[in-house]
């Protein structure tokens, strides 16, 4: 009950950083991004995407730079990336609203897949093991940013309305990354698991 209290304090306390600020308007700015893709306005998704990228490198960097790591922020920020790569996969998925170019559902299923299994398997190990701490990985960063690039690529070309071929092989790298990725988390949970039972 005193540790309970006592995250809950912590939580609190450090909310109010600038990191944790910075991915409070990342969030925000996903509905902008999803009303500007609803509304076919490809320059504003595409400007909006990019300022959610940028907000997601300030935070990082402000929050170790100043050493304003919180517990907010270890959990906050990991949403809002998800939120915004789930919400730009998933509308850059149909035609009528990612042309001419659009994410295949395969792609989609894929990164949506790794995402729910890690989310799961995160879910379990709180559950069951108590643990708290999921730092990432190097694999799981490279599959974060095969993901960013795929989505600022398909939003950049459709904005200049080319149909660019050589997408293919982003998505052929982003399905790739994902599945290394993925069963590595599994792997690592494995080994938690198998240690803490030990």
């Amino acid at each position: 009950m005193g540790n309970s209290r006592n995250q809950a304090y912590q939580l609190k306390s450090n909310f109010g950083t600038l990191p944790n600020y910075l991915t409070l308007l990342r969030i925000i700015l996903v509905p902008v991004f999803v009303l500007f893709l609803l509304k076919h306005k490809g320059a504003g998704a595409f400007f909006v995407f990019l300022l959610a990228g940028l907000t997601d490198v300030l935070d990082g960097l402000i929050a170790r730079a100043c050493h304003q790591e919180s517990v907010a922020g270890l959990w906050l920020d990991p949403i809002a990336d998800k939120l915004l790569i789930f919400a730009s996969f998933l509308l850059l998925s149909f035609p009528d609203y990612s042309f001419p170019n659009k994410i295949p559902w395969g792609v989609f299923w894929v990164v949506l897949g790794r995402d729910v299994l890690i989310m799961l398997g995160a879910f379990m190990l709180v559950i069951l093991r108590k643990k708290h701490d999921f730092p990432p990985t190097l694999i799981g960063k490279t599959s974060t940013v095969c993901q960013v690039i795929t989505a600022t690529a398909v939003l950049l070309f459709n904005w200049l309305e080319i149909k660019a071929g050589l997408l293919n092989w982003l998505y052929n790298l982003t399905i790739l990354a994902a599945v290394i990725s993925g069963l590595q988390y599994i792997w690592l949970s494995w080994l938690s698991w198998r240690k803490r039972a030990e």
